[in-house]
């Protein structure tokens, strides 16, 4: 996931170097996709350490999100053509196709904001639509210049996935995490018990990303690499289970099955193997939480049979979701207008809210202020306008991800960069799957933001095949360096 695993050299040290100046000079050589790196390593600061002069809600990740915007504007806005001496292209700005895959949903979301009963209401909303699905993504396709720049974020992700996964597993073994059946026995790292689906996503990513650098490993890339990769998967297994996220465990069965059924039926077959045998090893063999996996487990296919209190709670306000929309079917009630709305369309059976506790946070009772559904939560709150701009920028990122990958497959341009395009497909088939169930909210939303911009880079840059910066796609000649425009000495 670096120059190591690419199979590359490290630049030749000078005497008197330390291994830490060297390694700053690596990193500095990544420039652009640094920030996007620090962005998902901010992630381990724990909840509410932002000090006390914070904003309420507001994590250090999402400033550095919004550092990573800004700085990416006056990066395009003071373009300039490559220098000589250094080699490095000047920053390449969208894409017609770009521009229209991140641009209808600012557009649809500008629209569903002005026409919302109340758009003074809906504009917090509307900036946070704003941040997560277009300026953060598009900020991430604008950093990442090559296979390199994306490694290194894959890196960072698998990275973030370990911490978190090890803190969770050490919280579930000593009665230290959230409650969950009033013991304090769920997983959920640093993000706290009043972002129980935080730790469950970092490692459902850590883990998808790592078993397709695993299947997949880059060109001359090291032998360590693969066993190395598919350790991380299988590590991150413990930690996902004990999460108790039932979305989660969906949502990355579905990627990993993609991921294996790419690489063929026999890789298949013989993951399928590991798994439960590493499942009936921690379940069966150790006793790892048997009862409350199984009973978890369970509860997602029981709907009328004496259902789980959650599963009661997660249908009902889908319903109310609905009949939301169909009060306002074309621009819904506006963003962040799902809370005020529930009450008047939910069942009676719906709870006053969920019991959280533990993991540092005393008992007490959140209010459910949304659906638990992506799709209906944009269905209800944005009409069929934003949805359909949503939801359609998601799939046009799958299908060029997809084809793209196709391509690489084949031995197209993208050829050296499979690794890349397994991972970015994986990640975003895998969020795709999880919004049926879960939405966005909680400091681990910003990781789902980069994500969508790794997605992004993959499927729409024309840099996604390069190995080296300032080398772009062309459909008939392949790989083209950028013209060195500086005036000759």
């Amino acid at each position: 996931m670096s120059a190591v695993a690419e199979g590359t050299a490290p630049p030749p040290s000078r005497p008197g170097r330390s291994a830490l100046s060297l390694g700053l000079s690596h990193l500095a050589a990544r420039g652009p996709a640094v920030p996007v790196v620090v962005t998902v390593l901010l992630l381990c600061v724990p909840a509410g350490s932002a000090g006390p002069g914070a904003l309420p809600g507001v994590t250090p990740a999402d400033v550095c999100s919004g550092v990573l915007v800004v700085w990416c504007a006056v990066r395009l806005l003071r373009r300039s053509p490559p220098r000589r001496a250094t080699g490095r292209p000047a920053p390449r700005a969208l894409t017609p196709l770009a521009v229209l895959v991140l641009g209808a949903p600012a557009t649809a979301f500008a629209v569903t904001t002005a026409a919302s009963a109340d758009p003074a209401a809906s504009l917090p909303g509307f900036v946070r639509y704003l941040q997560l699905f277009v300026l953060v993504p598009g900020a991430v396709l604008l950093s990442l210049r090559d296979a390199r720049d994306a490694r290194l974020v894959c890196g960072a992700v698998v990275l973030l996935a370990l911490i978190e996964g090890g803190v969770g597993v050490v919280q579930a073994c000593t009665g230290t995490g959230a409650s969950y059946q009033g013991e304090h026995v769920r997983a959920v790292g640093t993000f706290g018990a009043l972002d129980v689906m935080g730790m469950a996503t970092a490692v459902s990513y850590g883990l998808v990303t790592a078993l397709a650098c695993g299947l997949n490993p880059p060109q001359g890339a090291g032998r360590w690499l693969r066993p190395c990769a598919l350790g991380c998967a299988v590590a991150l297994v413990v930690p996902l289970a004990l999460s108790y996220s039932r979305g989660a465990w969906i949502a990355t069965a579905s990627a990993c099955l993609l991921l294996l059924a790419l690489r063929g039926v026999r890789t298949t077959v013989c993951a399928l193997a590991a798994v439960l045998a590493t499942g009936v090893v921690l379940v069966g063999g150790l006793g790892v939480a048997t009862q409350e996996l199984t009973q978890r487990a369970r509860s997602i296919t029981e709907v009328s049979d004496s259902p789980d209190r959650s599963v009661t709670d997660r249908y009902t306000l889908w319903g109310a979701a609905a009949d939301i929309w169909r009060e306002s079917p074309a621009t819904g009630v506006g963003p962040k207008g799902f809370p005020e709305h529930r009450d008047a369309h939910a069942a009676l059976e719906l709870s006053s809210g969920s019991d959280t506790a533990g993991a540092g946070v005393p008992f007490q009772r959140e209010p459910l202020l949304s659906p638990h559904n992506m799709y209906l939560l944009v269905l209800s709150e944005q009409g069929l306008v934003g949805t359909v701009a949503l939801v359609g920028s998601w799939g046009a990122l799958l299908v060029c991800g997809l084809r793209r990958l196709r391509d690489a497959r084949r031995g197209g341009f993208t050829r050296r960069a499979v690794d890349c395009g397994a991972v970015a497909t994986g990640l975003l088939v895998w969020q795709c799957v999880d919004f049926l169930y879960g939405d966005i909210g909680g400091p681990s939303t910003v990781l789902t933001a980069l994500v969508l911009g790794v997605a992004a880079w993959w499927a729409l840059s024309p840099d996604a095949g390069a190995e080296t910066a300032g080398l772009h796609t062309d459909r008939r000649l392949g790989p083209v360096r950028e013209p060195d425009r500086s005036p000759a000495r």
